[in-house]
């Protein structure tokens, strides 16, 4: 079991930036993968980000170029630092960890982020 703490949402202009922070803390040893998605009112959670114990990264197409994410040693934290934001950046953001294919999945509860002037 892992769980999963989130920090560093907040408000922030129209090009500005931010970086999310993800703490884990349990069996993190065994993660295959630890991501960053995001629901905005009224739409489904997506994926925003994600990196695999051996650092292997997917992006949205919609994030790519201004995103980046990366993680601790021991997959024990991952961040997402973005730039440019764009006020359709809003949502709430949540970190994932997964153990692998059939393998469980854990959220954490999530951050704000809103992009507004």
């Amino acid at each position: 079991q892992v769980q999963l703490v989130e920090s560093g949402g907040g408000l922030v202009q129209p090009g500005g930036s931010l970086r999310l922070s993800c703490a884990a803390s349990g069996y993190t040893a065994a993660i295959f993968a630890l991501a960053w998605y995001r629901q905005a009112p009224g739409k489904q959670r997506e994926l925003v980000a994600s990196v695999t114990n051996r650092d292997g990264t997917t992006y949205a197409d919609s994030v790519k170029g201004r995103f980046t994410i990366f993680r601790g040693n021991a997959m024990n934290a991952v961040y997402l630092q973005m730039h440019s934001l764009k006020p359709e950046d809003t949502a709430v953001y949540y970190c994932n960890a997964n153990y692998g294919p059939g393998g469980r999945v854990y959220w954490g509860q999530g951050t704000q982020v809103t992009v507004s002037s």
